[in-house]
C-alpha cells in the first residue's frame, strides 16, 4: 500500500555505504554475473536494517525480534518514523511498522537528554546525530547523540520488551524524557505515572493511519536499573518537578533524572507494552525484564540467527547476499504478537480473551502480503504461519467479520479488494489449517463473500457485494456516500471488482476440496465476473456505470477506477484464470506482444538496468498515466511470472532480473513502501526460483534463482523431509537461462511445482544456458488455471 506522494529520490544512496560492513551498490543485475560460489557465513552479519530508510522505503533500523511486539526505534520527524534524509532524533519509541505509507505507531518516545528540562515537544528537544556514529543490526541499534555531550543510545528487544541503555556524559542532570503525549498518530489522551523510584507508568490513547481508526490504546511500563535522583511530569508546556502524575490531552510526560558525576555513567531501561490493560504491560516486564542489556541483545541475535539461518543461500555476489537476507530480515518483522506473556489479548470487540492452542497475532496488511510474505511465511515460519490465519479467525469471532487492514485492535478499511479470502485460501492450501480450522475458515470465508457488514460495524467487508453479485460487477460511484472510513470500492470499481473475481476463485477451489460442490460451482463463475471489466473495443479493463456502460478515458494508462494503478497494470489481475484473459487478448501470441510492450522487453533485453530506473514506473507513488510495469506496488508483482503462460519463461528471467537490480544494500534499496515486509518477499521468492503465481492455491512459478544454490530448512510437523533445495548449475559462467530442469529425479519441463512437491522433499535442480531454449515453452508447462481445474472438476 502507497499513501504519501514524496519529492525524495535516489541520489545519494551511496551514504550508507560503511555503516555496518556494507559498500557501495555494485547492482546485482544479472543472475549469473559475480557469482563467486562461497556459501553464507553468518547471515545476521550480512543483514543491514538501514535498507529501505530512503525514498518512501519507510522501514525502521531499530530493534526487534521475529514478530515481536515491541519495535524499538529511532524516530527523526517522518510521519512513519525513520528517514535517513534526516539529521536529528526526536526519541526512540516502542512502536513501528516497517513500511507503511501512512503515519502509525511511535508509541512512547523516550529520550535521553541532559541540563534542565526547558521544552517538552521532541522536535525540540531532539538532538542532532551522524550516520558515521549510528550502527545497526538484527536485534540491535546504537547512536550516539551530538547535542547532549555525546551521550551514547543502545537498544535491543525481546518478544514483549524494549531494552535501552544511555551512557551520559558526567553530569548532575541526566534525563531520561518519557513522552507519553507524542507519537507518530494523533494522541487524544495519554496518562504518565510515577509509581516508584526506578519505574514509571504510561498510557497512550490515540487514532490516525491513512483515514482515522476508532480510538486504541497501549499501556506500558518502563523500569530503570537504578533509583532516579529525581524527577517530574509536563501538562503541555509546564514542568513540574517531583509530580508524580499527569494526564489528559496534549503534551503529558515524565522525566527521570540521574546523577552521572560519579563515574557510573549507564543507565538502563525496560519498556514493556500490552494493548489489554496495565496489568499486562507489568506482567510482561516480570516475564522479560530480569535480564541485562547485554544478555538481551545477545539472546535477539541469537534468535535472528536461528530464523535467517533456515534459508542458506550459496553463490551470487556478496551485494546480493546482503540484499537477500536482509530483505529476509524485514520479511520477518510482522505480523506482531498481540497476546502478553499471560496470553491474554484484547480482542477486536474490545474485551480481554486469553489464546488458547495458538499464539494470538495482530497488525494485518492483507491487500499487501497476500500476494508474497504470506506464502513466503508458510515456508520458513509454518507454525507462526498457522497461528497468524487462526488469529485473523480470531477477529471474525469477536468482531463479527474478517479484517481487511487491521491495525493493534481495530480495522483501517484501507485499501480495496478482499485479500482476506487468498490470505486464508492459502494457509488453507499450504496445510496449516486441520481438522474443525478448515471448516471454521471456509464458514468466515463464506459469509464474508457472500454478504455485507451492517453500517453499525466498523468492518467494510465486501462493501459492494450487493451490486456485485447482481450485476457482476462493481459500478463505479466515486462520490457515494460511505459512514466509515477507508477504501471506498465503488471509487475504485474496476480494480476492486478484479480482486473480488480473484477472490472467488481461491475460495471456490477451498469449497471444492471440502466438498460443498454448490458453493465451488458458483463461486467459479463469480471469478469469471473479471471479464465483466474488459471493454471489447480497447481490450483493456475500464469502470462501468451503475447501467452498464463504460467510463472514464479509453486510453488504458489515463483509465479511471484503478487503485494505485493504471488499467495497464491492473489487466494482468487475473492470476486464477490466464488462459482465459490471454483470449480477451486475442491469444498467447497478443498476450506476449503485450507483455514485451508492458515491460519494455526490447529495451530491457540491452540494459536491463537502466530499463528498470528509466522506463518503467520509477517513484514510490507515480501510480498513474503509465502503460509500464510499476515495480513498486503491489498489484504488478506477479506480472513477471505471466510470461510463463505464453511460452517464453526466459523473458520472466528478463523481467525478474531487472527488477532485482532495484534491490540494493543502500538506504534507497527497496522499491516502493515495504507493507510488513511484502516487497521484501518479493525479492526474496523471486531470487529463490519458486514465486506463488496465484494467491491463495499451492501454485509456485519457477525462475532462475539468484544463487547456484538455495537451502531451505523446513520444520516438519508441516514438511516431513525437512528440506526442499533449489540449484542451478552452468551461472559461473554468466549464464542465466533454464536449459532443462528436474525434480527430484525426473525431468521436468513445467514451470510450476506445487507445495506438495517441497513437502515431498523433491529438490528443484536447472542446468543453465547463455540462451534461451525451448525449456517450459509448451502450452501444457504453464501453471495451471484454477478456474479450469474448478470447471474440469464441475
Amino acid at each position: 500500500m502507497k499513501r504519501i506522494r514524496t519529492l525524495l529520490g535516489l541520489a545519494g544512496a551511496a551514504l550508507c555505504a560503511g555503516l555496518v560492513g556494507v559498500s557501495p551498490h555494485t547492482a546485482p543485475c544479472s543472475v549469473g554475473a559475480g557469482s563467486d560460489g562461497k556459501p553464507a557465513t553468518d547471515p545476521v552479519s550480512l543483514v543491514n536494517p538501514f535498507i529501505g530508510t530512503r525514498n518512501e522505503g519507510n522501514t525502521f533500523p531499530g530493534a526487534a525480534v521475529p514478530f515481536g511486539k515491541v519495535q524499538l526505534s529511532p524516530d527523526t520527524g517522518s510521519s512513519t518514523g525513520y528517514d535517513w534524509d534526516h539529521d536529528r532524533i526526536r526519541g526512540f519509541s516502542s512502536v513501528h511498522l516497517s513500511g507503511v505509507g501512512c503515519k502509525l505507531g511511535g508509541d512512547l518516545p523516550v529520550m535521553p537528554t541532559t541540563g534542565d528540562v526547558t521544552t517538552t515537544d521532541n522536535a525540540e528537544y531532539a538532538s542532532s546525530f551522524r550516520h558515521g556514529k549510528e550502527s545497526a543490526s538484527p536485534g540491535s541499534y546504537e547512536v550516539t547523540l551530538d547535542d547532549y555531550g555525546g551521550t551514547k543510545a543502545e537498544l535491543t528487544a525481546a518478544r514483549h520488551t524494549g531494552h535501552q541503555r544511555y551512557t551520559f556524559p558526567e553530569t548532575g542532570k541526566a534525563n531520561v524524557m518519557l513522552n507519553s503525549g507524542q507519537a507518530l498518530h494523533e494522541v487524544s489522551d495519554s496518562s504518565v505515572r510515577v509509581l516508584d523510584e526506578r519505574t514509571v507508568a504510561t498510557a497512550v490513547t490515540g487514532s490516525g493511519f491513512c483515514q482515522g481508526t476508532e480510538p486504541y490504546t497501549v499501556w506500558a511500563v518502563t523500569r530503570f536499573d537504578r533509583p532516579f535522583d529525581s524527577y517530574g511530569t509536563w501538562d503541555g508546556e509546564k514542568v513540574t518537578e517531583g509530580s508524580r502524575s499527569s494526564q489528559g490531552s496534549g503534551r503529558r510526560g515524565a522525566y527521570a533524572r540521574f546523577d552521572t558525576r560519579d563515574g557510573d555513567r549507564d543507565v538502563e531501561a525496560v519498556t514493556a507494552l500490552s494493548y489489554v490493560d496495565a496489568e499486562g504491560a507489568a506482567r510482561n516486564l516480570a516475564a522479560e525484564g530480569g535480564r541485562s542489556f547485554d544478555e538481551t541483545r545477545r539472546k535477539a541475535r541469537s534468535d535472528w540467527r536461528e530464523r535467517l539461518g533456515r534459508v542458506k543461500v550459496t553463490g551470487g555476489s556478496p551485494e546480493r547476499r546482503r540484499v537477500f537476507y536482509s530483505s529476509l530480515y524485514r520479511s520477518l518483522l510482522h505480523p506482531n504478537i498481540g497476546e502478553d506473556a499471560d496470553r491474554r489479548y484484547r480482542g477486536w470487540d474490545q474485551r480481554i480473551h486469553r489464546s488458547k492452542g495458538h499464539t494470538y497475532y495482530q497488525n494485518w496488511s492483507l491487500w499487501d502480503t497476500f500476494r508474497t510474505q504470506a506464502q513466503l511465511l508458510t515456508l520458513v515460519a509454518p507454525r507462526e504461519s498457522r497461528d497468524m490465519a487462526l488469529s485473523v479467525l480470531d477477529v471474525e469471532d469477536q468482531g463479527g467479520w474478517l479484517p481487511r487492514w487491521g491495525y493493534g485492535t481495530t480495522e483501517t478499511n484501507i485499501m480495496t479488494g478482499d485479500p482476506v479470502t487468498p490470505f486464508l485460501a492459502n494457509a488453507y492450501q499450504q496445510g496449516l489449517l486441520k481438522g474443525e480450522e478448515e471448516e471454521r475458515a471456509y464458514r468466515a470465508l463464506k459469509k464474508n463473500a457472500d454478504e455485507v457488514p451492517p453500517d453499525d460495524s466498523p468492518h467494510l467487508g465486501r462493501m459492494a457485494n450487493k451490486e456485485y453479485i447482481k450485476d457482476g460487477y462493481i459500478p463505479h460511484i466515486p462520490d457515494k456516500p460511505r459512514r466509515k472510513p477507508g477504501s471506498p470500492d465503488w471509487r475504485h470499481s474496476a480494480s476492486a471488482t478484479l480482486e473480488y473475481a480473484a477472490a472467488d476463485a481461491s475460495l471456490a477451489a477451498m469449497a471444492r476440496d471440502l466438498g460443498h460442490d454448490e458453493d465451488a460451482e458458483r463461486y467459479a463463475e463469480r471469478s469469471r465476473n473479471y471479464r465483466r471489466t474488459f471493454d471489447p473495443d480497447t481490450g483493456f479493463p475500464r469502470a462501468r456505470t451503475p447501467e452498464g456502460d463504460f467510463t472514464g478515458p479509453s486510453d488504458p494508462a489515463r483509465s479511471k477506477g484503478f487503485q494505485e494503478g493504471t488499467s495497464w497494470q491492473y489487466q494482468w489481475s487475473v492470476p486464477h484464470d490466464i488462459p482465459g484473459l490471454m483470449s480477451l487478448m486475442g491469444g498467447r501470441e497478443a498476450t506476449e506482444k503485450r507483455l514485451d510492450s508492458f515491460f519494455a522487453h526490447e529495451d530491457l533485453a540491452g540494459d536491463p538496468e537502466g530499463t528498470a530506473r528509466g522506463t518503467w514506473v520509477h517513484g514510490p507513488y507515480d501510480y498513474y498515466d503509465s502503460d509500464k510495469y510499476n515495480p513498486h506496488n503491489e498489484h504488478d508483482l506477479i506480472a513477471p511470472y505471466t510470461y510463463l503462460s505464453t511460452g517464453s519463461p526466459w523473458k520472466t528471467t528478463d523481467v525478474v532480473d531487472a527488477a532485482l537490480c532495484l534491490f540494493d544494500d543502500t538506504p534507497g534499496g527497496v522499491t516502493g513502501n515495504d507493507d510488513l515486509g511484502t516487497m521484501s518477499s518479493w525479492m526474496v521468492l523471486s531470487s529463490m526460483g519458486v514465486f506463488p503465481v496465484s494467491p491463495g492455491t499451492d501454485t509456485w512459478g519457477l525462475n532462475t534463482p539468484a544463487f547456484d544454490r538455495v537451502e531451505l530448512t523446513l520444520d516438519r510437523r508441516w514438511y516431513p523431509e525437512g528440506g526442499f533445495t533449489v540449484s542451478a548449475d552452468g551461472m559461473e559462467d554468466g549464464s542465466r537461462y533454464v536449459r532443462s530442469a528436474s525434480l527430484g529425479v525426473s525431468d521436468s519441463s513445467r514451470t510450476w511445482i506445487s507445495t506438495d512437491d517441497i513437502r515431498r522433499g523433491r529438490d528443484l535442480h536447472f542446468e543453465l544456458a547463455g540462451e534461451p531454449s525451448d525449456w517450459g515453452t509448451d502450452e501444457d508447462d504453464a501453471p495451471p488455471s484454477l478456474h479450469r481445474q474448478t470447471q474440469q472438476d464441475r
